[in-house]
């Protein structure tokens, strides 16, 4: 290997010790039993009851975000069709909504919140 090379690595090496690579956190089941992905600087956890949905929020550091200002639309996919469920902030950090039909335990789909301040995010559940 030439001088330049050996340079070249370290610097890279150097340049990558104490950073985490940017990986999506995605925990298989959250406090409430449904799926948690990120949306934005936010965790989303998607519960489906029959034909009622609930979206809890969190922050980076998975403490409960009250929901009192949030908006938010579930677009989910059932049986083959997108269906649009209007949600409404509720009680704590849950936002919920009312299905045309039963869903199932776990929906694949996309939840899109705006937060206080008009910011909107969006967490994508396969």
């Amino acid at each position: 290997m030439t001088l330049k090379t050996l340079i070249l690595i370290a610097a890279l090496a150097m340049a990558t010790v104490g950073h985490q690579p940017a990986v999506s956190h995605e925990v298989a089941k959250g406090p409430n039993g449904g799926q948690v992905v990120d949306a934005g600087d936010y965790h989303v956890e998607l519960v489906a009851k029959q034909n009622i949905v609930e979206v809890f929020v969190r922050d980076g550091s998975d403490n409960p975000v009250p929901a009192t200002g949030f908006k938010g639309t579930a677009i989910l996919i059932v049986d083959g069709k997108q269906q649009r469920i209007t949600l409404e902030a509720s009680d704590g950090n849950r936002l919920a909504g009312k299905a045309s039909t039963a869903l199932p335990a776990r929906p694949r789909g996309v939840v899109q919140l705006t937060a206080p301040g008009d910011k909107t995010v969006q967490g994508r559940f396969n």
